[in-house]
């Protein structure tokens, strides 16, 4: 198993910029991104919605039996800060809202089914038929802020899993890619 910033590579750095205090440091604005052909492999990768306050450390322990993984499950779904890109729990989302807004109940947008193409979503977190409208358009209905917050939440909450056959042959291509 590659413990994740191991594979970094290290870089030489002066502390306070007069040459007399420099020290190894591991390279950490290294990026890797997984291969779009990988993103979209639907052989590769299975759907999961993660849970009420679960993190990417529990997901990769249930789905690879070692929590050190969790950056397999972040760089797949191109994850890149921990807090706006991965769904909140429920007590912070109400937190986050009620710091946004004055008025989280309050209108965010109106919106209505559209003209053309699909006329109903898949699922019940599907919105993609629906545009946003002015307030006085026929079939205008009104999105309230943390309802439109909530929809932000639950698309963050529809990610894809590397399945674990592939996981050795993905982690030496993150290796081969991180050191070059």
């Amino acid at each position: 198993m590659t413990k994740y910033f191991n594979q970094f590579p290290r870089m030489l750095y002066d502390l306070e910029g007069k040459g007399d205090s420099v020290v190894l440091v591991t390279d950490i604005f290294r990026r890797v991104k997984a291969r779009s052909k990988i993103q979209n492999n639907v052989t590769m990768l299975d759907n999961y919605d993660v849970g009420e306050g679960e993190k990417p450390e529990d997901i990769a322990y249930k789905i690879y039996g070692d929590s050190d993984y969790f950056w397999v499950i972040t760089l797949v779904n191109n994850i890149v800060n921990r807090y706006y890109d991965w769904p909140l729990s429920e007590y912070v989302f109400q937190q986050y809202c009620k710091d946004k807004y004055d008025n989280a109940e309050g209108i965010h947008h109106y919106e209505r089914i559209q003209d053309s193409g699909p006329q109903k979503g898949n699922g019940p977190s599907d919105y993609s038929h629906m545009i946003e409208c002015n307030s006085t358009d026929e079939g205008a209905g009104a999105v309230s802020n943390i309802e439109y917050e909530r929809r932000l939440q639950d698309k963050k909450r529809q990610i894809r899993i590397l399945l674990p056959a592939y996981l050795a042959a993905f982690e030496d291509e993150f290796v081969k890619l991180i050191r070059v």
